[in-house]
């Protein structure tokens, strides 16, 4: 895993050397890449690119980057893992190309010469984002993989290009404009994050996932680029064509399929483990871990002192039946406190998903023992684990046959008690009948419902379903309007209503927070994190199940169990799902306070002027007296600190 930076110019578009500009872009992510660094800089001084290097496959200076082909034409640099190098160098080297070392760059350089760009990136399995010059044709290639497990943006000035792994080198590049974006504030504040292409600035995107981008101009518009793979033709063609055989026979191919999704990335020059939770995903990834390896895997467990977010017990169950070499930290809300301050300058586009602060800490207690760690993450996603898949869809149902004046009225009576009240009145009602609480946040799940009801078309009840703030324009300043890309998909196609959703978080939620999360998480600390659960393999796989084999009995991921119970007990592994949550609203009522009540003061608002003061001081104070509206309260905290860090 590394660090990529670059810049192409139009003839004396830059003063100064351009591999020395190189050079101090890279510089802000050298935690990116702490074990080497190098630029390059092509010989009429149009081009650059930097690099820093964590060295995984091939750690001698045969993995050095930036990397040439053999014949001189293609000159790369590359963060990721393309996890099927051997193979493909076998290939290679059957057809005349030879190797210096054995690091999976020099295979995809051979590749470039031997099928050109397209064809060899269509042909790779893993996490990539890169770029590569073609010196022939005089053309830049930028490409990021399929799922968008790695990140590439771009800024574009007139003459001027600059592209790297995080928003912080560009900042460092020549005449950074910082103006804003002020509607990716609004889709901020709506979804916790800023959705691709969009960022925090006017000038700068995001490489979509699966893209292809060429530029031959620097002078000339950027495009989208072009998608090499995609997500929605995926899940179309998926649906179309599903899976012919028995359960029997579906369980045992996935189970093929994940087995070696999870052997491929056990390859690594450098000491590896997991990430272990306990939940169902990350467990049946660390009990094929140990199924292939010869020692105990070294796994990494998080824990909280608020006993309804602690799955801790859980995962050291599940390493002591396995026999990993188990790892624990437990998190208070002062733990959280040492982590907070550095959240902004570590995630430097605002993200409001609190569970980076525990995926930072246990990334760190990790990176102690290893430099790379497997992960779980997408197995929600792909195989129905959210609650919202299945209460979210018969809810949805439902509000369609309610209609929509009568909706909003009972919408409105809903909200007539705080969410606080209403998880009360639960907690009593369920003591009455001699029962604990049956549903956590009850609260605020009715008032999600009470947005639902008032709604009139899937695609916006689904939005109210994931929305912090329903009505997010009216925190901000500009009051500007966000162009919800969330509900455009669910637009799209003729899929049902589960799968539009189940495809709209594959295609936004899961690469623009999740994915990004754990990225910076993980790179802040110069630990690789492996997603074997997104191999696009399993993805493809993944859309041509029924969705019986994904939801049943009212509980998702059941072919995922089917793996799993093949190595553990049910019983270690069968309990209501909680998910990667974090008592944000707990410490932002506690010892996180008073650095919440500074961040969000009329004064501090004021000054970055991207909020208004009025609007969020009242929200602030709404939460202050009942606790209502957690997630959306941090993300107007994590907007304001990433104001007090970068505008």
């Amino acid at each position: 895993m590394c660090g990529l930076v670059g810049l192409f110019v139009s003839p004396g578009r830059v003063e100064g050397r351009l591999g020395d500009w190189a050079e101090r872009m890279s510089s802000a992510i050298r935690h990116r890449g702490p074990d080497d660094h190098g630029s390059w800089e092509s010989a009429d001084r149009c081009l650059a690119f930097g690099f820093r290097r964590l060295a995984i496959v091939d750690l001698s200076p045969n993995g050095h980057q930036p990397m040439s082909s053999a014949s001189g034409r293609f000159v790369m640099v590359f963060n990721g893992e393309v996890y099927n190098h051997a193979e493909l160098r076998r290939e290679l080297a059957s057809h005349g190309a030879r190797f210096r070392g054995h690091s999976d760059t020099e295979v995809m350089l051979a590749a470039f010469e031997a099928w050109g760009i397209g064809p060899a990136v269509q042909r790779f399995v893993g996490m990539f984002a890169l770029a590569v010059w073609d010196a022939e044709r005089r053309e830049l290639s930028l490409v990021r993989d399929r799922l968008g497990i790695k990140p590439l943006y771009l800024y574009q000035a007139p003459g001027l290009i600059t592209f790297g792994s995080e928003l912080k080198a560009l900042r460092l590049g020549p005449g950074f404009d910082a103006a804003l974006d002020p509607v990716a504030f609004s889709d901020y504040l709506r979804y916790l994050y800023i959705a691709a292409p969009r960022t925090p600035y006017a000038r700068v995107s995001k490489l979509l996932p699966g893209h292809l981008l060429t530029i031959r101009d620097p002078a000339q518009a950027l495009l989208p680029g072009e998608p090499y793979w995609s997500l929605a033709e995926v899940g179309s063609a998926g649906v179309a064509q599903p899976f012919s055989g028995t359960e029997a026979e579906g369980v045992e191919a996935f189970d093929t399929l994940l087995q070696e999704s999870i052997a491929l990335r056990m390859e690594a020059d450098v000491p590896l483990g997991a990430l272990l939770s306990g939940g169902i995903d990350s467990s049946t990834v660390v009990a094929i871990m140990q199924e292939r390896s010869a020692r105990p895997v070294k796994t990494f467990t998080v824990g909280f002192e608020e006993g309804v977010h602690d799955e801790s017990a859980h995962a050291r169950a599940i390493a002591r039946h396995l026999g990993t070499d188990h790892s624990e930290l437990m998190l208070s809300s002062a733990s959280a406190l040492t982590v907070v301050p550095r959240l902004a300058r570590m995630f430097d586009e605002p993200l409001a998903d609190a569970s980076q602060i525990p995926t930072f800490l246990i990334s760190e207690l990790a990176r102690r023992s290893v430099t790379v760690a497997l992960t779980g993450d997408g197995g929600d996603e792909l195989f129905g684990g959210y609650n919202r898949y299945i209460h979210g869809v018969r809810t949805i149902a439902r509000a369609r046959r309610v209609p929509a004046r009568i909706g909003r009225f009972a919408g409105h009576g809903l909200r007539l008690l705080s969410a606080d009240a209403w998880d009360r009145l639960h907690s009593l009602a369920c003591s009455a009948a001699g029962r604990k609480p049956q549903v956590r946040l009850a609260g605020t799940k009715l008032h999600k419902l009470s947005r639902v009801l008032g709604e009139a078309s899937d695609e916006s009840r689904y939005r109210a379903l994931l929305s912090a703030w329903h009505t997010p324009s009216g925190l901000l300043a500009s009051r500007a309007i966000g162009d919800d890309r969330m509900s455009q998909v669910m637009q799209a196609g003729k899929l049902g209503l589960l799968d539009r959703m189940m495809l709209a978080d594959q295609q936004i939620y899961l690469p623009d927070d999740l994915l990004a999360k754990v990225d910076r998480a993980s790179m802040a600390v110069s630990l690789e994190a492996r997603v074997p659960l997104l191999d696009h393999r399993l993805v493809e796989f993944s859309w041509r199940l029924p969705q019986s084999w994904k939801i049943r009995g009212g509980v998702g991921k059941w072919i995922l169990r089917q793996s799993l119970y093949r190595r553990i007990p049910r019983a270690l592994v069968e309990r209501p799902k909680v998910g990667f949550t974090v008592p944000i609203g707990a410490w932002m009522r506690g010892d996180l306070r008073p650095w919440a009540r500074d961040l969000l003061s009329q004064e501090a608002v004021a000054q970055h002027g991207l909020l208004d003061p009025v609007a969020v001081g009242a929200e602030w104070r709404r939460f202050e007296r009942t606790g209502e509206n957690e997630m959306g309260v941090w993300a107007l905290v994590m907007l304001s600190a990433w104001c007090a860090e970068w505008h």
